[in-house]
């Protein structure tokens, strides 16, 4: 097999990494890709930047052993945390992460910007220099989630308990003019119309998926790695929880979509 033969492999700490993998397989048709949700230690957000490098490096093994020729991190928590020392440890595998998409916000003119996102992903040095660095365009406020994305994990069962969860982190912020919301976890789309319902009807939500998918095009273009063909698509799907039924709530969500709410 040719080395742009090889699939695209794809991870996140459960299930929010499908949100994104949806957006990659329809901007990259032609590739065949794998997805390994590490639902057994879900969720990363709230672990130390150790445990989430050791338990990242750990995916990153699976998914060298179906000889991937890239992998996306579908983590903003394992973006800040891991791959820096993913990078160095994997020289010859191009591996990209996705990132709160708060350059998105700036950039189209919101003054007033909302990052929900999990405590470790808004304490690590890159979020918290990107923000410094726009701080003088836009009043940008950070919201630590802590508990949502677990909650998310659980699906629509839980629904009670993240509508009520939503109701105390954006109660003190409901009086305030916000323009743009920023989901700076991979979890929060699949309750996008909960949040949406706590904001006025024009404020805007960036997830940060046109961002990485243009990014691993660019990425698989410079390395020679894109397939030349046209070819039938295939998409896999692996989990630490390896159960039939959570196989299929992947393939479930992946084909039905994302939106719990």
């Amino acid at each position: 097999m040719e080395k742009y033969d090889a699939p695209i492999g794809v991870f996140d700490s459960g299930v929010g990494g499908i949100s994104t993998l949806r957006t990659l397989t329809k901007a990259l048709p032609q590739e065949d890709f794998i997805f390994y949700g590490d639902s057994k230690n879900a969720p990363y957000g709230e672990k130390s930047a150790a445990t989430v490098t050791s338990l990242s490096t750990q995916v990153v093994e699976q998914l060298r052993a179906h000889a991937v020729k890239a992998i996306v991190i579908a983590c903003n928590t394992a973006t800040s945390a891991a791959k820096p020392a993913l990078v160095v440890a994997y020289p010859e595998l191009p591996i990209l992460g996705i990132e709160p998409a708060l350059k998105e916000a700036v950039d189209a003119g919101k003054k007033h910007i909302l990052v929900m996102a999990t405590p470790l992903t808004l304490s690590r040095p890159k979020y918290l220099a990107q923000r410094n660095r726009f701080s003088d365009r836009a009043m940008i406020q950070s919201l630590p989630c802590p508990g949502l994305a677990d909650l998310i994990e659980g699906g629509e069962a839980q629904l009670p308990a993240i509508r009520k969860l939503l109701t105390t982190l954006l109660t003190p912020v409901s009086d305030q003019p916000i323009d743009g919301v920023v989901l700076g976890c991979t979890h929060y789309p699949f309750i996008e119309g909960l949040i949406r319902e706590k904001f006025a009807p024009a404020t805007t939500f960036y997830d940060g998926y046109r961002g990485i998918a243009a990014n691993l095009k660019q990425t698989l273009q410079q390395a020679d790695l894109l397939r030349p063909d046209r070819h039938q698509q295939t998409v896999t799907f692996l989990s630490s929880r390896d159960t039939p039924a959570e196989i299929a709530l992947y393939q479930h969500l992946y084909a039905h979509g994302i939106d719990l709410a």
